[in-house]
């Protein structure tokens, strides 16, 4: 009997974790004191998400659903997976990206039941002790944010732990890691949105955000109490803000199992995506011409991750780092400005000042264009008719979070450039009908990464998380696109595929682990077979009574 039957009745019933609601059978409702707390009728799990279902389709907008699956997830774990799971392409834009962003807006407003743990600036000296008072007797991933850079929306302070929610529920439903084991953190340090600081129901430290020394003794502080709490634990910082984001990830990545999910999960995503892109032109990746709409943490991540791989394919670094160029918001990145921030100075090359972004594409001719400055409508016409005119088959990457900050719509990706654009998104855009044909987007989602990244990591016992894990999962994402969906457009995989993704991907993960000698279990020979049954499924456990 699993030693959660110590659980009875309406405590049982509050118990989401192992709450089975409708569906406790009729000796389990006599074994565990439930007789009499539940409608007489017996469900079966897959019953109950027929009437979810329902429910959640009948709601009259995104935010509401969002809502109603936080409410069950609140109140029956399993039950929420299941649904999930098996309705992934369906749920993922709305516990995650774009709905994720407009929930973290009005976190507070919609705040019903506490999840995951808040870290304050008020905890320091004393933040074992928070870590202690979470109830899992195993913890193996750990999403934590400041809440500075919440995807296009900018500081959201308190507000932010809607993003290590969500990332860690598509950990679970992508990937399998169990929810039992999953741990979602927000350091709230304060914050420097003043409408959120005059806000009455604002849920956070009303205070400006921390900076300086007392952050840094702060992080510092909760990356050793992690290392002691939760010893071997993956942890992974989300939207934090540029510099901090760069700052924690070059500390910490050589002191413990960790990565940056913004610079090091988007840059891999992204890269796979490059991989499928060059199946359709039929050139190389270092063939390709790169120029960034954005010089922030998650693109030049990227420009840094495809450095590296053009290097491993054997082209020299310089010249790797000279395929890729970036437009901030003082013009093109280049190497006579003086006010540079560090990230940006690797891709500083010489060219005469650029003030825009039409100008750098008619200047440098790239093959592809990516979009990461939360700009709407950057990739105007005029961007995407330039590229048309300049390549047979323009890459274009609008990859700003949520659909609201996008560079580009899809329809309009394909119609400027006649139809031979290859594109992909952050968010998801439906399917467009252009000059006859109907393209299917495909959305450059980090959850095609992160979460089977995060399995192999766990599985492998890994001590550091490499960028060889990165390239490794990237090609595996690439490589198991099928040529039917590159036909219609799509350069990754349909969502619906995701958990099998996630499985290939830790399986290369655990490999480059094992290659580099950061793994520290006993791993089979059969390492499909055993990453399939650590695979977390979402069914419901027996409760029979003790004999």
């Amino acid at each position: 009997m699993p030693k959660n039957a110590n659980l009875r009745g309406a405590e049982l019933l509050l118990n989401p974790r192992h709450n089975k609601g409708t569906a406790f059978s009729e000796a389990e409702r006599d074994a565990l004191g439930l007789r009499g707390l539940l409608p007489p009728r017996v469900f079966s799990l897959e019953e109950q998400e027929v009437r979810i279902l329902e429910a959640f389709r009948g709601k009259s907008s995104p935010l509401e659903k969002y809502i109603y699956l936080s409410s069950l997830q609140d109140r029956n774990e399993t039950l929420f997976y299941k649904v999930v799971v098996d309705h992934l392409a369906e749920m993922m834009p709305i516990i995650y990206t774009p709905t994720v962003g407009e929930a973290c807006r009005v976190f507070s407003r919609i705040f019903r039941r506490p999840r995951g743990l808040y870290i304050t600036a008020r905890d320091k000296g004393r933040i074992r002790e928070s870590l202690r008072n979470w109830p899992a007797e195993r913890v193996s991933v750990i999403v934590v944010t400041d809440g500075e850079r919440i995807l296009g929306l900018g500081d959201l302070g308190a507000h932010g732990m809607g993003i290590p929610i969500g990332k860690l529920a598509l950990y679970t439903a992508c990937a399998g890691i169990s929810p039992a084991e999953c741990l979602p953190i927000n350091i709230d340090v304060g914050t420097g949105n003043a409408e959120l600081l005059a806000d009455p129901l604002y849920t956070g430290l009303l205070q400006p955000r921390l900076r300086g020394a007392e952050y840094d003794e702060l992080i510092e502080e909760f990356v050793l109490a992690v290392q002691e709490v939760f010893p071997g634990v993956l942890l992974q910082w989300e939207d934090f803000a540029t510099d901090n984001a760069f700052g924690l990830l070059d500390r910490y990545r050589d002191r413990l199992c960790t990565f940056n999910d913004d610079i090091q999960g988007t840059a891999a995503v992204t890269l796979a995506g490059l991989y499928s892109a060059t199946r359709v032109t039929g050139q190389s990746l270092a063939e390709q011409r790169l120029l960034f709409l954005g010089a922030g943490s998650a693109a030049t991540g990227i420009g840094s991750l495809i450095v590296n791989a053009m290097v491993r394919e054997g082209v020299p670094e310089a010249e790797a780092r000279a395929k890729c160029w970036f437009v901030d918001s003082k013009g093109l990145v280049t190497a006579s400005r003086g006010d540079l921030q560090a990230h940006k100075r690797p891709f500083a090359h010489e060219h005469p000042p650029v003030a825009t972004f039409l100008e750098a594409v008619q200047s440098l001719r790239p093959t592809a264009i990516l979009g990461l400055a939360a700009q709407p409508g950057a990739f105007t016409p005029e961007v995407l008719q330039a590229m048309a005119a300049q390549q047979e088959r323009p890459i274009v990457f609008a990859l700003s979070n949520p659909t609201s900050k996008s560079e580009c719509t899809a329809e309009q990706a394909y119609a400027h450039t006649e139809g031979r654009g290859i594109f992909a998104s952050g968010s998801p855009f439906d399917p467009v009908t252009v000059h006859g044909q109907t393209f299917v987007p495909g959305q450059g989602n980090n959850a095609y990464i992160f979460p089977g990244l995060g399995l192999g990591a766990v599985l492998a016992g890994a001590t550091r998380v490499t960028d060889p894990m990165f390239h490794a999962a990237a090609r595996t994402l690439a490589d198991y696109l099928p040529e039917e969906s590159l036909a219609q457009g799509s350069l990754f995989p349909p969502l619906a595929q995701i958990r099998e993704v996630s499985a290939r991907i830790a399986e290369a993960v655990i490999r480059v682990a094992q290659a580099e000698g950061l793994a520290t279990t006993e791993l089979p020979a059969d390492l499909a077979g055993h990453v399939r049954r650590h695979m977390y499924q979402p069914r419901y456990p027996e409760y029979l009574p003790v004999a």
